[in-house]
């Protein structure tokens, strides 16, 4: 159960009490410090730490950090808006005690989100875990709708040290095959092991398409919750990695050339603890609120892909007849769909059945991007939004005259269109609020000017680690 009410100055009732014994609990089993985690507008992981003896202060007071990284880039440049960017201010971190780790991949480390709050007290409005906590807490509140969500992590496993920061990948054999799983059997193992002593509920894990890629896969939980673990997965996977001699990379593309790494999104919404998404009337079960919070989430997508394809390296892998989802359409189990309706197999629809957002990747805040995939969704569901036909195989054999007939769009192809695109989108901007709203159109224009003039290759090589 994620904590949804926000921290206060001096810790929320029982946190500091409950800190303090976890402290003595975790310098018992050899725990040292605590790695306190959050993601920037940029989708970099930034932390602090504390010694494990500080946890109950921590709790208490938070821990200090500037602002300013709201408007850091991938490399690590400043930009600025109108609030964000100054060397001013400071904001307390606050860890979420309900999701604290002992990191296996990281013997004599624990690790804990943070939500962001100001020294007044006050909410940071660009905080993006507050903000998904709100898109949650408003969802229930006015729709009386829950929601469960995971995302995928794909990655690229290489070796370490490789030249000039080159990719050199670990694994040889074909996409999804033996020869990838057995030469890579002990990491993987040991990075099974590692999940499950932190309480990841692992699916799937398996090679994928791309030269030494794989795909993990875990239960949903509530959005604030998944997004947390998409980070905490993503720490676990580096720190195995390294324990091997290995090197890995979430960027969106490792290579120019071929598939990159996606974050696709999976959420389902539920009232009272029924699925919305099986045993309605509408197509393949869904209700009519199913149907329309679709519908949001297509209406949406071109604006969206400024959260969920942030970085320029995005647009190299989205591209069409390559399953990353590049139009506007959806289908069910059609991989070239933007948004693929999950149904679950016969028997265990109500329980499985849900919606995978596929232009995703993982250069997105996981935070940021559930929670506007959820505005949007939202969206279409106060409207009562009707969803569109349904588009089987795929859309860009269509030619532009049949394909504007079918509402068939394709998704911006650089990152100053989706920015362009999420200008004009109101709902989205209302959701972020303005601080927010603002940071991330800085921060993407940034980017796009920091590889401008960079042939494919470079932009690649300029993403490859950062991620």
């Amino acid at each position: 159960m994620t904590t949804l009410a926000d921290p206060v100055p001096g810790g929320r009732p029982g946190d500091v009490q409950r800190a303090t014994a976890l402290a003595a609990e975790l310098t018992g089993r050899g725990v040292h410090g605590i790695v306190l985690a959050y993601v920037d507008t940029a989708g970099i992981g930034r932390v602090k730490t504390v010694p494990a003896a500080r946890l109950a202060a921590a709790a208490a007071w938070g821990v200090g950090m500037s602002p300013v990284f709201d408007t850091f880039l991938a490399n690590d440049s400043i930009v600025t808006t109108d609030v964000l960017g100054s060397p001013d201010g400071d904001l307390r971190l606050y860890p979420d005690l309900d999701h604290l780790a002992v990191l296996a991949g990281q013997p004599g480390w624990a690790w804990a989100p943070v939500d962001r709050i100001t020294q007044e007290g006050e909410r940071h409005p660009g905080c993006a875990r507050t903000f998904l906590r709100r898109m949650v807490t408003d969802a229930a509140e006015r729709h009386g709708i829950a929601f469960r969500a995971a995302v995928e992590t794909e990655w690229a496993v290489g070796l370490d040290p490789a030249p000039d920061g080159e990719f050199v990948p670990a694994v040889s054999g074909p996409a999804y095959g033996a020869i990838r799983q057995v030469e890579l059997s002990e990491y993987t193992a040991d990075l099974l092991a590692a999940c499950a002593v932190q309480g990841i509920d692992v699916e799937q894990l398996h090679p994928e398409y791309a030269a030494g890629q794989f795909e993990l896969s875990v239960g949903a939980l509530d959005p604030v919750a998944a997004a947390d673990r998409s980070v905490l997965v993503r720490q676990t996977i580096r720190a195995v990695a390294q324990r091997h001699g290995l090197r890995v990379s979430f960027a969106p593309t490792v290579s120019a050339e071929g598939v990159g790494n996606g974050g696709h999104l999976h959420l389902s919404a539920w009232r009272d603890g029924v699925n919305l998404h099986a045993g309605g009337p509408g197509r393949y079960g869904m209700t009519a609120e199913a149907e329309s919070f679709a519908a949001g989430i297509l209406a949406h997508l071109p604006a969206l892909t400024a959260v969920t394809a942030p970085s320029p390296a995005s647009y190299l892998r989205l591209k069409p007849s390559r399953w990353a989802g590049v139009f506007t359409v959806w289908g069910r189990e059609t991989r070239e769909a933007a948004v693929r309706v999950v149904t679950g197999t016969a028997g265990h629809q109500r329980q499985s059945a849900n919606l995978e957002v596929k232009p995703v990747d993982l250069a997105a805040n996981p935070y940021l991007a559930l929670g506007c995939v959820i505005a949007a969704g939202l969206d279409g569901v106060t409207s009562a939004a009707a969803l569109p036909e349904e588009i089987t195989g795929d859309p860009a054999r269509f030619a532009a005259e049949e394909a504007a007939a079918r509402g068939v769009r394709r998704l911006p192809v650089s990152l100053p269109e989706a920015v362009a695109e999420f200008r004009t989108d109101e709902v989205l901007r209302a959701a972020l609020g303005p601080v927010l709203a603002d940071a991330v159109t800085a921060v993407r224009l940034g980017e796009a000017a920091a590889v401008d003039g960079l042939d494919d290759a470079r932009v690649a090589a300029a993403y490859r680690w950062k991620y």
